[in-house]
């Protein structure tokens, strides 16, 4: 039996950068106890009458920690639980904290904490079973200084405990949880009311156009609901978080945490919460047992982000454009990532594969794109692929949905593939088994999340369509409610489910799950977003910049200028006087759109323009958003003349960014 309802006592100590606290954990039936930690220094482990007990703490694994191992007088009778409580305190370098001095704040003038848990790092923080595969409910205590608002992913009494010049927070998180979505937020915050459920939380130099931004976030709840059921976490509250938050979103029960980045003036970036509402679902309520099964949280989520988002435009066929629109450009993530190719030592190049578009059909079907032949393919092409993705490639097990981590560090686990793959799956069963339906829907990177997303995509499409993938995902979302599970259980209540259906049995099950690379099958996607993208392209490829005007760019939503952007990253680098063209006429300079900035300055990146690199450095030091500093470094690495000042950028930083932002940047810049 795990460890059931901890309680955490905690007084944050900003000026030693560390906590002090206890943790009180129930036990069933055993004669010890094993649980995770990670550079914390243990002072006692004793009963909840006092009786102290013996423990022994291991020798830490590099990357892992140590084991706990508590020793327990007697065995408790079956359905007894035993309440034994740990003393701890931790260690500044505890890699689950970002500790930030104020002049690392919006306001300046105060100091900052947040947490990332994910994958396994809460046990830095807290002595625990650090895995998916074990869920607990737990209560809470958070001594902090009086001026500061402690947040966490649970939820919040208003009531607080005031002493001198310091307040005592509580927190309760009925619903089971795995250690990794254990969160905490301490900073002087205010907040705005959005929605009878919903809040945001920020420092007050954003809180007003953090409330703005995020204003439909009731409505985007609503639409999950009619999707997947009632919400079962009460509250759903955001936190936008300083800039050295390295992900775009994490979906932490009750308080997602958000990067500012997502503050684009426009709301073209609602699909993030929409992405982090629907872990509502799957992640949190269901849970990959580990993170071998990761797709199962984030090809899910991608897969149900869509349909939701669909469901929101009142027009069907423009609802169905949208989603194979935003699918499209998931895949195109998916390609980069997922695809490399390599350069032995003469220089030659081997084929891979990529993505092709054939009468509003998507395929893998040919080696890479025109002219990208051993014998065909320029210096510069090659030496672009190569860096495209530096340690993933087709062959790479990482790219496999289901993956075997032995050995590796779960950090360098996560991708974009299960995320769009397995997405792309459940897609395909749609299809398959109806027919269209009549309603609409080696580290961080696109795999878990893009190639998952395909495999569920191909599944919706085998299956028959929306009709008939909704119903069954009600079915598996109602049925799996609150466990953790691996994919074989998936597969198996799948095959149930659709045990009448005959177009199941098309499903090649090993390609999708356990072989490296692209999917086996694309969906059938309309491709009208992406023609005027694909069109306009061509057009700056072929025609002089003098007949370059913004009225080319004048009528494109914010995702089209992405896929414009992205379009042009996969082509050979721009020469510098027709990139500065585009960046002068379309106004790509300066754009208050991170994800359309990012591309730009890859971009300048990648054909070398030094009148840029100041900007580039700056955005790479104001954010720690990994799927844009990681990228961008990667871009430098490959420009030698800037190498060394890059990597010199990066070690001055470092000291500023999360700890996962820094082992994966190391891997990059080959500084591991």
């Amino acid at each position: 039996m795990g460890i059931s309802r901890p309680c955490f006592h905690i007084d944050g100590q900003t000026e030693y950068l560390r906590f002090q606290g206890h943790a009180q954990n129930l036990v069933g039936p055993a004669r010890r106890r094993i649980l995770d930690v990670s550079n914390q220094e243990i002072e006692s482990v004793e009963l909840e009458d006092g009786t102290p007990l013996k423990y022994e703490v291991s020798d830490p694994v590099p990357n892992f920690g140590s084991k706990l191992t508590v020793k327990l007088p007697y065995m408790s009778a079956p359905g007894n639980l035993l309440k034994i409580k740990v003393k701890y305190s931790t260690d500044p370098s505890a890699s689950a904290l970002q500790w930030l001095d104020p002049n690392q704040t919006s306001g300046k003038g105060h100091p900052y904490l947040f947490s990332q848990c994910q994958p396994i790092h809460a046990r830095s923080i807290l002595p625990c079973q650090d895995t998916p595969a074990v869920k607990f409910t737990y209560d809470a205590q958070i001594k902090a200084p009086e001026e500061f608002t402690v947040l966490m992913s649970a939820i919040r009494d208003d009531n607080c405990t005031l002493s001198s010049e310091s307040k005592k927070t509580y927190f309760n998180q009925p619903v089971p949880i795995p250690s990794y979505l254990v969160a905490l937020a301490v900073g002087v915050l205010e907040y705005r009311t959005l929605g009878p459920r919903t809040k945001v939380w920020s420092e007050k130099e954003e809180i007003e156009q953090s409330a703005w931004e995020f204003a439909e976030t009731e409505n985007y709840l609503q639409a999950a609901e009619r999707l997947c059921g009632p919400y079962e976490w009460r509250q759903y509250d955001l936190l936008v978080l300083p800039p050295s938050f390295p992900y775009g979103g994490m979906e932490n029960p009750c308080l997602t945490f958000v990067t500012p980045t997502l503050l684009a003036g426009d709301r073209s970036q609602a699909d993030v919460i929409v992405h982090e509402i629907m872990h509502s679902w799957t992640g949190n309520l269901i849970t990959n047992r580990n993170f071998e099964h990761f797709w199962l949280n984030e090809g899910f989520t991608v897969f149900l982000e869509r349909k939701v988002a669909a469901s929101l435009i009142k027009d069907q066929q423009e609802a169905k454009k949208s989603r194979d629109f935003h699918s499209l450009l998931g895949l195109q993530e998916l390609s980069e990532t997922a695809l490399a190719m390599s350069v032995t030592a003469d220089g030659a190049s081997r084929k891979f594969y990529e993505l092709t578009l054939v009468s509003n059909s998507a395929h893998l079907n040919k080696p890479i794109l025109s002219g990208w032949e051993t014998n065909e393919a320029s210096q510069s092409q090659r030496r672009r692929r190569s860096s495209l993705v530096n340690h993933l490639g087709p062959t790479n097990p990482l790219t496999q949905l289901v993956l075997d981590l032995q050995g590796v560090h779960p950090d360098d686990s996560f991708s974009r593939v299960p995320y769009e793959k397995g997405s792309l799956f459940l897609r395909y069963i749609e299809d398959l088994v109806g027919g269209p339906g009549v309603h609409p829907d080696d580290a961080f990177s696109s795999v878990p999340y893009e190639k998952g997303s395909l495999f569920l995509r191909y599944l919706e499409d085998l299956v028959g369509g929306p009709v008939e993938f909704d119903e069954f995902l009600r079915s598996y979302l109602h049925h799996f409610k609150m466990q953790s599970i691996d994919t074989d259980q998936f597969k198996n209540y799948f095959l149930d489910y659709f045990g009448n259906n005959s177009s199941i049995e098309q499903i090649d099950w090993q390609s999708w799950l356990y072989t490296a690379g692209m999917p086996p099958i694309i969906p059938n996607y309309d491709t009208s977003m992406t023609s005027a993208c694909t069109s306009l392209v061509n057009h700056v490829l072929t025609e002089e910049q003098t007949r370059f005007v913004y009225t080319d760019v004048s009528d494109f939503m914010p995702h089209q200028i992405i896929n414009f952007l992205q379009q042009l990253l996969e082509r050979d680098p721009l020469p510098l006087g027709k990139l500065r063209a585009v960046g002068d006429v379309y106004k790509l300079k300066n754009h208050k759109n991170t994800e359309i900035l990012y591309r730009w300055l890859r971009l300048c990146a990648r054909s070398k323009d030094e009148s840029a690199l100041r900007d580039i450095l700056s955005f790479v030091n104001r954010q720690g958003r990994m799927k844009y500093v990681r990228p961008i470094y990667r871009d430098l690495y490959a420009w030698e003349e800037v190498r060394e000042q890059a990597i010199q950028n990066f070690k001055d930083n470092e000291q500023y960014m999360m700890h996962v932002t820094v082992y994966t940047l190391k891997k990059d810049l080959h500084l591991d």
